[in-house]
C-alpha cells in the first residue's frame, strides 16, 4: 500500500457539529496529520489555553498580522476574527504532513480561492435537533450567542454543496474513521 500524499484539508461545518472533537480523534489516531492552530480575537473559553485551542490575540495584533500578509485565510465569525497563518502550514506540508484546518464557512471559501487543490470536507450533524442539543449542551455561551450561532448554522448547512465531501457526524469514531479513509491513512 502506498503512502498517503500530504495535502491541505479543510474541515468545516456549523457550530456545535463536533469539529473539534472529530479533529482531536483524527490527530490522536494519525501522527502524520498536523492540526493548524488558528489565531483569534475571541476571548478564551473556560479551560482553553493559548497555543492549544487557539492563538489568542488582540484586535491590534490581528490587524498587524493581516497587514503583513501572515494569513493564508482569515474571516470574521460571530463577532470575532479567526485566521490561519501560512508559514506553519507550508512548513508542515513540506515536511510530509497532511495539514488539517478546522475553520468556518467564510474561511473555507477563501481557502478554496487561495488553494484550489485543498480538500474541503463538510462535517454535518445527523439532523437539526441534534445540532441544537449539542450547541446548547456545551453551556459555554450566553443564550443570545447560541441563537446567533444557530442562525449562522442555517446558512452554513445551506452551503454544504460547496464542499468536496460531506461526512455526517453521527458518532465521533465513525466521522474520524471516514476522514482518515478519505485521506488514505490506515487505522
Amino acid at each position: 500500500m502506498s503512502e498517503p500524499t500530504p495535502r491541505l484539508v479543510v474541515l468545516s461545518g456549523p457550530s456545535g457539529v463536533g469539529k473539534s472533537t472529530v479533529v482531536n480523534c483524527v490527530c490522536g489516531l494519525e501522527p502524520r496529520i498536523w492540526l493548524s492552530i488558528s489565531t483569534t480575537t475571541r476571548a478564551p473559553r473556560p479551560g482553553e489555553l493559548d497555543g492549544r485551542e487557539y492563538h489568542f490575540v488582540s484586535d491590534a495584533q490581528f490587524d498587524q498580522l493581516v497587514s503583513t500578509g501572515a494569513f493564508l485565510e482569515w474571516a470574521e465569525f460571530a463577532g470575532n476574527r479567526y485566521g490561519t497563518t501560512s508559514e506553519p502550514v507550508e512548513a508542515h506540508l513540506a515536511a510530509g504532513y497532511s495539514v488539517l484546518l478546522e475553520i468556518e464557512l467564510q474561511g473555507a471559501r477563501t481557502l478554496r480561492l487561495v488553494d484550489p487543490d485543498a480538500l474541503l470536507v463538510f462535517l454535518a450533524p445527523p439532523n437539526w435537533d441534534e445540532l441544537v442539543r449539542r450547541l446548547i449542551g456545551r453551556g459555554t455561551e450566553a443564550p443570545e450567542v447560541v441563537e446567533r450561532r444557530l442562525g449562522v448554522a442555517r446558512v452554513e448547512l445551506a452551503a454544504e454543496a460547496e464542499f468536496d465531501v460531506t461526512i455526517v457526524n453521527s458518532s465521533v469514531e465513525a466521522a474520524a474513521s471516514a476522514l482518515l479513509d478519505l485521506l488514505g491513512y490506515p487505522h
